[in-house]
């Protein structure tokens, strides 16, 4: 019967099904075997494939169109995304260290700190907890006794365990990882957004005011390490990038 396989088994190396469903089409898509366009087997055809259900399908699909490897057309179905132009802009920055840098005073204050389970709705929180615990942290960095950005940060505490002592009154959470976990991959979005009434308060702005976002993951050795989103006004914060020709 159909709902026998509501309930979700690891596949043969341990990991859940959908992260291994995601895994293989990935593997497809970066190998050149699907080249862009192509058409991505329909949810029904992956689920007797796999033999599991709709929604094992589903966070797989989901977890690839997050990570923009596929996008969907409405009754057209899944296609492989045409890749798109990334500039590498942003090292891991330490906040502190660049606004002590310019003369400023800085100061972080910690808003919320909690232990909890991954939410089983977000892929992309299931996938960094790896079976573990999450470490959510909020917090805003002072520039010169003035908010300069607000901090919204998933910690797996698989990859960190000692980080769940830490109180973090001598040392910022992204500078404690800094020390603490070496992470071999990275990647950062920037994108524009506008303040909600909760960012503009607690950066001390006008609701609706122009914010730059920086949303970054970093994994070690495959296994994710942490995802931070952090808010700047949007006059308070540039990107630079310096290059030079190509060989």
């Amino acid at each position: 019967m159909t709902d026998a396989r509501v309930q979700e088994t690891p596949g043969p190396s341990g990991a859940p099904l959908h992260l291994r469903i995601r895994e293989d089409i990935e593997r497809r898509i970066r190998s050149g075997a699907w080249p862009p366009g192509h058409r991505v087997p329909f949810e029904t055809e992956l689920m007797g494939q796999y033999g599991c259900a709709r929604m094992t399908v589903s966070k797989a699909m989901t977890a690839l169109v997050e990570a923009g490897l596929i996008v969907r057309r409405k009754r057209a179905g899944s296609f492989v995304a045409r890749p798109k132009v990334h500039a590498p802009v942003l090292n891991i920055p330490d906040i502190q260290a660049e606004i002590e840098a310019r003369g400023e005073a800085y100061a972080f204050r910690l808003l919320a700190r909690v232990v909890r389970d991954a939410d089983r709705e977000a892929p992309g929180e299931v996938e960094l907890a790896s079976g573990g615990k999450l470490l959510a942290l909020d917090g805003v960095h002072d520039a010169g006794g003035r908010p300069f950005a607000l901090e919204r940060r998933l910690v797996a505490l698989a990859a960190s365990p000692q980080m769940d002592a830490e109180d973090f009154a001598e040392i910022t959470p992204g500078a404690w990882l800094l020390e603490h976990v070496a992470w071999t991959e990275a990647e950062s979005r920037i994108s524009a957004v506008n303040a909600n009434a909760e960012v503009a308060r607690l950066l001390a702005l006008d609701e609706g005011a122009a914010c730059l976002m920086v949303d970054r993951r970093t994994w070690r050795e495959g296994r994710g390490v942490t995802r931070v989103r952090q808010i700047f006004p949007g006059d308070a914060y540039d990107l630079v990038a310096r290059f030079g020709p190509s060989a």
